[in-house]
């Protein structure tokens, strides 16, 4: 099963979007700040955007502030029962992007495709295509992240872009109420 890439944004919200001068000033905004008139009404979507995410240096210690992000999202959207499985998958994802990738920084993005369903991804600019791993040696240390990321996911698959690409799983809650 495999779902076209969710848009993201790769240049860096104006000064607007931030949220004007008490924005945050390292990095991109969790969420898009969103400015309405009080007499105006606004719906909120049970899914879809706004999806959260953060760029991030390349470096092994991004696994916990990806993590982070992970639970946060998973923890709003009510989704708590993917946060274990969410949180290892995510895991995996940055550390292959900080073992194959490029240049100083990764994006993590965690988005909800629909109501029981969440995206992770991280996008880096390696257009190296991970690969499932069949021969894994018991007594090897590492090069079983994908065969985890594979057991635990739904789906999960690589969108090429011309500069990099986005390596990203879907997780799905299966419990009551799911659709």
């Amino acid at each position: 099963m495999s779902r076209s890439a969710m848009p993201f944004s790769s240049s860096p919200p104006s000064a607007e979007q931030r949220g004007g001068k008490g924005a945050r000033r390292s990095g991109w905004p969790l969420l898009p700040a969103t400015q309405v008139a009080p007499h105006e009404s606004v719906a909120s979507r049970e899914t879809g955007h706004p999806a959260y995410s953060q760029s991030l240096p390349r470096e092994a210690r991004s696994a916990e502030v990806a993590r982070r992000l992970v639970r946060t999202a998973l923890t709003v959207w009510g989704l708590e029962s993917l946060v274990e499985d969410a949180t290892l998958v995510i895991t995996e994802l940055v550390a292959n992007a900080v073992d194959h990738s490029r240049l100083p920084s990764i994006r993590v993005i965690v988005s909800r495709p629909s109501s029981h369903e969440v995206r992770v991804g991280v996008v880096d600019r390696s257009r190296t295509v991970p690969l499932l791993r069949t021969d894994v040696d018991g007594d090897r240390l590492r090069g079983r992240g994908l065969v985890l990321v594979d057991a635990l996911t739904e789906a999960w698959g690589t969108e090429l872009y011309r500069w990099g690409k986005q390596v990203w799983a879907e997780l799905r809650d299966e419990g009551e109420g799911s659709e």
